[in-house]
């Protein structure tokens, strides 16, 4: 189907549950711009879907959080002065935030110390440093 939302290989989302609002868009395009309803804003229910499994829902409503509005992902677009070209801009913005949103945290970072090399060469460029502002100050009088 041409409407639904291809995220990523694993997440399609249908065209039922994609809606659409369109409005005048500011910007270029002169006399146009005050008769055409071409800024495109889609809207997704992320809380309310029943694709996601529950852990991945649970991880993109988390990193999303200050973009949801009751739950709702809404983006929109306006760069372009075609109503269908702002229409798949928003489609790709949509799909980049939820495959951001939805991938899984990065493996910890094991913790590890200095080695013995690493400490001496840290402590001689100090003692290079130091020497070269010892070397610029004047004598006192």
């Amino acid at each position: 189907m041409a409407d639904e939302l291809r995220v990523n290989d694993r997440l399609v989302i249908p065209g039922g549950e994609l809606n659409w609002r369109f409005s005048r868009s500011s910007g270029p395009g002169g006399q146009g711009v005050n008769t055409t309803d071409s800024r495109a804003e889609l809207s997704w229910d992320l809380a309310g879907t029943t694709l996601l499994p529950e852990k991945v829902k649970q991880r993109a409503v988390e990193r999303l959080a200050s973009r949801l509005v009751d739950g709702t992902l809404t983006v929109t677009a306006s760069e372009h002065r075609a109503q269908l070209a702002n229409r798949e801009a928003a489609r790709a913005r949509l799909a980049a935030l939820l495959r951001e949103a939805m991938a899984p945290p990065p493996p910890p970072r094991r913790a590890t110390r200095p080695s013995r090399a690493s400490k001496e060469r840290r402590i001689a460029e100090k003692k290079r440093r130091g020497e070269t502002k010892r070397l610029r100050r004047g004598e006192p009088d």
